[in-house]
Protein backbone atom coordinates (compact mmCIF):
# COMPACT_ATOMS: atom_id res chain seq x y z
CA UNK A 1 0.00 0.00 0.00
CA UNK A 2 2.70 2.72 1.14
CA UNK A 3 4.81 1.76 -2.66
CA UNK A 4 1.19 2.22 -4.28
CA UNK A 5 1.04 5.70 -2.41
CA UNK A 6 4.67 6.66 -3.64
CA UNK A 7 3.94 5.38 -6.92
CA UNK A 8 0.97 7.97 -7.01
CA UNK A 9 3.10 11.04 -5.25
CA UNK A 10 5.96 11.08 -7.80
CA UNK A 11 4.62 9.64 -11.00
CA UNK A 12 0.88 11.41 -10.73
CA UNK A 13 -1.96 9.92 -11.83
CA UNK A 14 -0.60 8.25 -15.17
CA UNK A 15 2.61 6.60 -12.60
CA UNK A 16 1.34 3.04 -12.84
CA UNK A 17 1.47 2.90 -16.30
CA UNK A 18 4.43 4.55 -16.66
CA UNK A 19 6.05 1.67 -14.51
CA UNK A 20 4.10 -1.07 -16.12
CA UNK A 21 5.91 0.06 -19.24
CA UNK A 22 8.94 0.10 -17.88
CA UNK A 23 8.92 -3.22 -15.81
CA UNK A 24 7.31 -4.38 -19.50
CA UNK A 25 10.38 -3.23 -21.21
CA UNK A 26 13.03 -4.85 -18.63
CA UNK A 27 11.38 -8.15 -18.80
CA UNK A 28 11.67 -7.91 -22.83
CA UNK A 29 15.16 -6.80 -22.54
CA UNK A 30 15.85 -10.22 -20.05
CA UNK A 31 16.68 -7.37 -17.22
CA UNK A 32 14.06 -8.17 -14.96
CA UNK A 33 11.31 -11.22 -14.70
CA UNK A 34 7.87 -11.04 -14.01
CA UNK A 35 8.58 -12.63 -10.83
CA UNK A 36 10.23 -9.18 -9.76
CA UNK A 37 6.90 -7.36 -10.66
CA UNK A 38 5.29 -5.59 -7.93
CA UNK A 39 1.73 -7.64 -7.25
CA UNK A 40 -0.66 -4.11 -8.10
CA UNK A 41 1.40 -3.36 -11.48
CA UNK A 42 0.74 -7.64 -12.41
CA UNK A 43 -1.87 -7.05 -15.02
CA UNK A 44 -1.05 -4.50 -16.93
CA UNK A 45 2.61 -5.67 -17.40
CA UNK A 46 0.87 -8.60 -18.46
CA UNK A 47 -1.21 -7.02 -21.00
CA UNK A 48 1.19 -4.96 -22.32
CA UNK A 49 3.62 -7.98 -22.93
CA UNK A 50 0.61 -9.93 -24.65
CA UNK A 51 0.11 -6.72 -26.86
CA UNK A 52 3.99 -6.49 -27.69
CA UNK A 53 3.72 -10.17 -28.65
CA UNK A 54 5.39 -11.13 -25.49
CA UNK A 55 3.24 -12.99 -23.09
CA UNK A 56 5.15 -16.09 -22.94
CA UNK A 57 7.00 -13.86 -20.74
CA UNK A 58 4.57 -13.43 -18.32
CA UNK A 59 4.72 -16.35 -16.79
CA UNK A 60 5.20 -16.39 -12.30
CA UNK A 61 8.67 -18.77 -11.76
Amino acid sequence: MLRHLLYKLIFGKEGGVMMAMLFATKIILGKATFAQVPRLLKDQVKELLEDAGMGELAVQE
